[in-house]
């Protein structure tokens, strides 16, 4: 998938990850930008998780919604 296709999913699954996670701020989203990585440091920011812990919570909604 290149960057275009990607930033495209991103747009849409941004609602499911507020869904989940409410306490994400559209901010937070932009910041993210469907950046594994990013996405589990802001998840680390807002929650307090552990690096391991929000890392398998991504890698588990990601197995749901397949951006990376």
């Amino acid at each position: 998938m290149n960057s275009d296709q990607m930033k495209g999913k991103w747009n849409q699954l941004k609602g499911e990850a507020k869904k989940q996670w409410g306490n994400l701020t559209d901010d937070d989203l932009l910041r993210i930008e469907g950046n594994r990585d990013k996405f589990v440091g802001v998840l680390q920011e807002r929650y307090g998780k552990a690096k391991e812990d929000a890392e398998r919570e991504v890698d588990t909604w990601n197995n749901q919604h397949k951006l990376w």
